[in-house]
């Protein structure tokens, strides 16, 4: 079977924009990604049944870009000046779509109408620090939906995760703050299946947490910490992308310094045992993704220009590293497609 896979990029250097590979899950092998789309800087991607929302940026401005996914074309465009933002999510059920910007601490909404077409519903400024040199100010790194529909947004800046109630026209409605240790550093967030339970990366601080969720309320509460690296790893490490399994038995995540994926069980009460380290066979590894099947992993690895490819044990969780050296300039995001 052919599996279509997607990747966002940076283009300071040699990349172009938009790559597309495929894999071969019988044969286990993955093809050298090529161009599919040419754009500045589309670091983060969501993929559609028929659209791709990439975040770019041209000149001064930043902001996203809706393609329609069989010919490539340019649906509409939201670029404001100043920075791209660092991700964007899709609600299909509202038909809104979500940014979050790092720089300016700011997560816009849009509507989306079956053409593509972008109108900017409402908006959220973050204001805070922390304790850290990458905390001096606020930075949001995540906006993405709670499996009840509610939006997450994630302030690595001032170690808050805050939940807002979304409306139908696209408001928001902030209705918890979850306040994590100083210095923490999230960054991404990844539910269980069972909606009760979420995972949330620190990046700055290297560590993963366990938070119990309450549907009711929306408040999320810290359950257990761990660290993604060994104890005498002493040089520097940032904690990025987290996926769980599609049967919610595994969470995986990546190490930026250490350069690895961490791969945790877990048990009957939705806590994390550490299980495996498996090099990424590259540096930086920024972004990966679980296939439709679950039976592979692919990493991008930002600074080296190269993606990895793992099979995935389904029953231990374990990952057996499959191909190395596929060349990907500045990969940053891993999408299969929807």
């Amino acid at each position: 079977m052919q599996e279509i896979v997607y990747f966002g990029t940076y283009t300071k250097k040699s990349s172009q924009g938009i790559y597309q590979a495929y894999l071969d899950t019988e044969k286990k092998s993955l093809t050298t990604p090529k161009v599919v789309l040419k754009t500045g800087n589309p670091t983060y991607l969501q993929i559609t049944k028929d659209k791709i929302l990439a975040i770019a940026s041209r000149q001064d401005l930043g902001g996203i870009e809706i393609y329609r996914k069989a010919d490539g074309t340019l649906l509409d465009e939201a670029l404001t000046p100043g920075p791209n933002p660092c991700y964007v999510a899709y609600d299909a059920k509202r038909h809104l779509v979500y940014t979050a910007n790092y720089h300016k601490a700011e997560v816009n909404v849009y509507a989306i109408d079956e053409d593509g077409k972008l109108s900017l519903t409402d908006s959220f400024q973050s204001e805070g620090q922390g304790p850290r040199p990458e905390q001096e100010k606020s930075h949001l790194h995540y906006a993405d939906l709670t499996p009840d529909g509610r939006l997450v947004v994630i302030d690595l800046g001032s170690d808050r995760v805050f939940t807002f109630d979304v409306s139908a026209s696209g408001k928001l409605d902030l209705v918890a703050t979850y306040q994590a240790e100083a210095g923490f550093g999230p960054r991404h967030l990844a539910f269980h299946p069972n909606g009760k339970f979420a995972y949330l990366t620190g990046e700055l601080s290297s560590q993963v947490q366990t938070l119990a969720y309450d549907a009711h309320s929306g408040h999320f509460r810290q359950v257990q910490t761990l660290p993604t690296i060994p104890a005498d790893w002493t040089a520097h490490n940032g904690v990025a992308a987290i996926h769980l399994s599609a049967d919610g038995k595994f969470v995986y995540l990546s190490n930026r310094g250490h350069n690895s994926l961490a791969v945790f069980a877990v048990d009957a009460h939705n806590e994390l045992t550490l299980i495996q380290h498996i090099t990424t066979a590259g540096d930086f590894p920024r972004d990966f993704d679980l296939d439709p099947s679950q039976n592979f992993i692919i990493c991008a690895n930002q600074n080296s220009d190269n993606i990895t490819l793992y099979a995935r044990n389904v029953v231990s969780g374990k990952l057996t590293l499959l191909q190395k050296d596929l060349l990907l300039p500045e990969g940053v995001c891993v999408k299969f497609d929807a």
